[in-house]
């Protein structure tokens, strides 16, 4: 387990991290999200105990990276935004020789070296010196070194940068297998990614964390799209009173956004995210049957399907708007 407590990180006048606290606990990958600036790497460099806080502390697993840096660093995989590589090295070279300095015992060398070389597909490029890789190969070589002695947290800073999209399938189905018996934080540009390997989202801007949700609540419908050629009085009128429809705007010519109640899904708890898609689903149903009854023709009528790109957007968005008042 990962935990965080009013982390800060200042360089002179700029504040690259601005008092950041949250937990992850052990078998959950979470997805470190921001845009450039946003203070990501900072707190990756402050986790793994690379970089010094200005204020705040961190725990890994009970342990206090202050107090005990080099027992946390034992229990950590890191792969850092530049491949920490030695390019005149070969593949399997390079990996015994990182297997030596992480303390794995002589005797155990070989076969972890191994294991790495098959889980992150090296097989064809063991023996090859590392500059003659391409950029995808010598990033699985950075994701090879840091599971190299199956670590309990892995702190991944953009695992997937240079594959090709079959190398970039199988990076995600080695990271869910990892977080089987780890911690895992994924930081990373890539919406796509987040949506297929991580179950929470933490998003950053201007250093303060300004979100962090599970990823199915995230997603969670917030309102419900009419297709019709009736006019917004007449839709507003048959769906008035109708149970779980709060609202109702014209988005487009023929297109309506009928409001779900109960609030904003990004401000719920995993435990409600599966009440939410009920919610979505009641509040369909009934306002079909207030508008059939009205005799307002539908052409199409269901959730708004939200992606974690408008959230991220959404987000940013509000948060401007909260530093433009101020």
């Amino acid at each position: 387990m990962i935990k965080a407590e009013h982390l800060s990180r200042s360089y002179g006048d700029f504040v690259a991290v601005d008092d950041v606290s949250f937990e992850i606990p052990h078998g959950e990958i979470v997805g470190l999200l921001g845009h450039n600036g946003a203070g990501k790497t900072t707190i990756m460099k402050m986790l793994t105990g690379y970089l010094e806080p200005s204020g705040g502390r961190v725990e890994v697993n009970g342990v206090s990276v202050e107090d005990s840096p080099e027992v946390v660093q034992r229990e950590l995989g890191y792969l850092p935004e530049r491949v920490p590589v030695y390019p005149e090295m070969s593949v399997v070279d390079y990996l015994e020789y990182t297997a030596a300095l992480r303390g794995v015992a002589r005797s155990e060398r070989a076969a972890a070296v191994r294991t790495a070389i098959l889980e992150t597909d090296l097989t064809e490029k063991a023996l090859d010196p590392i500059a003659t890789l391409s950029r995808g190969y010598q990033q699985r070589v950075g994701v090879a070194q840091a599971i190299l002695d199956r670590p309990k947290v892995l702190i991944l800073d953009e695992p997937t940068n240079g594959l090709d999209p079959s190398q970039t399938q199988h990076m995600r189905g080695l990271i869910k297998q990892l977080a089987r018996e780890a911690t895992v934080i994924v930081s990373t540009h890539i919406m796509q990614e987040v949506n297929a390997i991580c179950d929470r989202v933490m998003i950053l801007r201007n250093g303060r964390l300004v979100l962090d949700e599970q990823l199915d609540t995230l997603t969670a419908s917030r309102q419900l799209l009419l297709s019709s050629d009736a006019p917004l009085s007449a839709v507003r009128n048959a769906i008035a009173g109708v149970e779980g429809v709060s609202d109702v705007s014209e988005l487009a010519s023929q297109l309506y956004a009928l409001e779900i109640s109960g609030g904003d899904p990004t401000k719920l708890t995993a435990a409600t995210a599966t009440a939410a898609a009920a919610s979505a689903a009641a509040a369909t149903a009934a306002a079909a049957r207030a508008l059939t009854s009205h005799d307002i023709p539908i052409f199409s009528l269901h959730p708004e399907q939200r992606d974690l790109e408008a959230v991220f957007r959404e987000v940013s968005e509000v948060d401007e708007e909260v530093a433009d008042v101020a």
